[in-house]
């Protein structure tokens, strides 16, 4: 090594041990500040040096914690914002980094100095700029979009849906839009394109827009009233009958929590049944809810735990952009009534969601058939995105599985016995009910 390389080195290795932890020089609002206006929408750090933006620890909680919309924004290599609602005449703190917590760093990978901010709203001022603060607000919250759809919605790329060309079609509306509403609803055609029906897009408690999916279902409640011996109401979405043979019926239309009270009655009815030589179980129009309740009522047919489906959540730093498969497992319902019989479990396009996630926990039942058509095909357990413009979307997180692994989004649960039915033969007869008798009694 000659002399200049000793030079070179040497200066090299002075300036590793002189380099300076990173630090922030300026925030908005700055640390102290009085008066601030209620209406800031972002709270904005900047630091001296480039900055590794994978990690952030923005401390604090509690009621001095200003309420954040969303997830931080790295802007550029030495600045970060973090939307937030704030109310009038309120003390706020926070810090970032703190002696726990030091997800900030440097390229070089240092921990940022820890940096404590503390201000104080006043009443919110009506700026002559608000209109331009708006559209800030909606190309923002088209960024938090775009970036919802490539992160976090677990069916991005299952429908070959052209998502640039979306944006390119529906966000010039979005960052024009002069109000809420209006972004809304561009926003809500976008998604549409998805066909999704688990994607939905709220102000507040408002839906706006949204898929509709167009299914017909295979079965007439008319008919059923009159052909099914014993016919009873015995709740909002319970009904029961029982045939000469002794074979039960019950219908169970929802698996909303809404009905838990109402779903009590499935409990009396399979009492009343246990010695039945055969049990249908018909949720053909059953479009979904509370899968624990479908879950409490499955188990009344089990003796050992059973593996019904399978799940893996988007996470865009793993292998395959999903985390490892989880079980999911149907176990028997203590303090419930058994039933040990032969059960036909009437299928059709109207199920879907929880109720999907029921036909796969009754696949599992011995002496059990699924008897109908297939079903709709759409399970994706909508987790909330705030976009920060006081527009909600929803978005699939999970991608649902068969218990081998095979995803069933969009293809729906195959019966085990097809019966087709067509809208003239519902008005007068109802074939899928006539295959499940045939099927409970031993015939073809």
């Amino acid at each position: 090594m000659n002399i200049a390389q000793v030079i070179i080195l040497l200066s090299f290795l002075a300036a590793e041990v002189s380099a300076e932890p990173p630090k922030v020089v300026k925030t908005v609002p700055e640390n102290g500040a009085q008066d601030v206006d209620a209406n800031l929408r972002q709270i904005r750090i900047v630091f001296d040096q480039d900055m590794d933006q994978s990690g952030y620890s923005i401390c604090g909680g509690g009621q001095n914690y200003p309420e954040v919309v969303g997830k931080p924004r790295w802007i550029n290599k030495r600045t970060i914002v973090m939307r937030v609602r704030l109310a009038e005449g309120h003390k706020y703190q926070m810090s970032i980094n703190c002696r726990d917590y030091k997800g900030f760093k440097s390229t070089k990978g240092e921990a940022v100095v820890p940096y404590p901010i503390e201000f104080r709203t006043g009443a919110g001022k009506a700026r002559a700029e608000d209109e331009k603060l708006k559209a800030m607000d909606n190309l923002e919250a088209v960024e938090e979009l775009r970036r919802a759809i490539d992160e976090d919605y677990s069916y991005r790329d299952l429908r070959k849906v052209d998502w640039e060309g979306l944006f390119d079609k529906y966000g010039p509306a979005m960052k024009n839009a002069k109000t809420t509403y209006e972004f809304a609803k561009a926003a809500a055609e976008l998604l549409d394109s998805a066909e999704d029906a688990h994607i939905w897009v709220k102000i507040g408690e408002e839906s706006v827009g949204g898929f509709k999916r167009n299914v017909t279902g295979n079965y007439n409640l008319k008919v059923l009233e009159k052909t099914i011996p014993g016919w009873q109401r015995r709740s909002a979405v319970v009904f029961t009958g029982k045939f000469n043979d002794g074979i039960g019926y019950i219908l169970i239309g929802s698996w909303s929590n809404e009905h838990t009270k109402a779903l009590e009655e499935v409990y009396k009815a399979i009492e009343e049944f246990a010695g039945a030589p055969g049990l249908i179980i018909d949720v053909r129009s059953n479009g979904g809810g509370s899968e624990p309740l479908a879950q409490e009522f499955a188990g009344c047919f089990i003796d050992e735990p059973e593996v019904y489906a399978r799940h893996m959540y988007r996470a865009v730093g793993e292998p395959g952009g999903f985390t490892r498969p989880n079980n999911r497992v149907l176990e028997p319902s203590e303090g419930r009534p058994k039933y040990r019989g032969k059960i036909a479990v009437l299928t059709g396009p109207v199920n879907m969601s929880s109720c999907e996630a029921f036909l796969l926990m009754m696949k599992k039942v011995p002496g059990c058939k699924l008897i109908g058509e297939k079903s709709y095909g759409s399970s994706g357990n909508p987790k909330p995105v705030e976009l920060g413009n006081g527009v909600t979307v929803y978005l699939p997180s999970w991608k649902a599985m068969r218990p081998d692994g095979t995803c069933f989004e969009g293809e729906g649960i195959a019966p085990d016995i097809l019966v087709k039915t067509t809208e003239q033969e519902l008005k007068s007869r109802d074939a899928v009910l006539k295959a499940a008798m045939q099927w409970l009694r031993g015939s073809k």
